[in-house]
Order: C-alpha cells, then structure tokens, then sequence
C-alpha cells in the first residue's frame, strides 16, 4: 500500500484544507490519458471534496488520499514524498519502499 512521508502528509494535509471546506475532503491521485517516457501510468492530482465510488482511500494522520483504480495499482508499493520549491510550487515524487 502507498505509504507518505512526513513531508508529504504535511503538505497534502495544508493543500487540502487550503482548497476545500468539506470534512471528508482529500487528493485525489488519478490516471491521465497520455503515458508517462517509461510507458506507465503518468499521474496527475488536484484536490476534491469526496473521493469518487471505485476510488482507494487511504487516510494517514487525518491527511486523505483517494486513488483512483490504476492510480492504486502504480502506486501499491511506492512512497509518495512532496517538496515546496522558493516560489511555493509544490511537486510531488513517487518513490520505492524499502525492502
């Protein structure tokens, strides 16, 4: 299962309350049309007030996650890290668990 660093919970909980008043609020991590260079699912994610019916929850210190299926499915056994560049951009980085 997606596992997030602390920077990450930090992060996605601060978007999160930022961008959306509703309780069961969260970032909803989703496929995208076209692939990412390695040929996988390129991911995409923006901030929704429930998750969609087929979506995976994942809940981490009160911080929401919703995946959808082939979201849940890349991201099973990866770690999702999060920064906030000089400007304020956030990016997030998919990384492998260790073993």
């Amino acid at each position: 299962m997606l596992t997030l660093t602390d920077n990450a919970t930090a992060i996605v909980t601060t978007l999160v309350s930022r961008q959306s008043d509703a309780d069961d609020a969260g970032l909803r991590i989703h496929s995208t049309a076209s692939q990412g260079p390695d040929g996988g699912a390129r991911l995409a994610v923006l901030v929704t007030p429930h998750p969609e019916p087929e979506d995976q929850v994942i809940e981490v210190s009160g911080t929401r996650l919703f995946l959808e299926e082939t979201a849940a499915a890349a991201l099973d056994d990866k770690v999702l890290d999060a920064g906030v560049d000089d400007e304020g951009a956030v990016s997030f980085a998919v990384l492998p668990q260790a073993v």
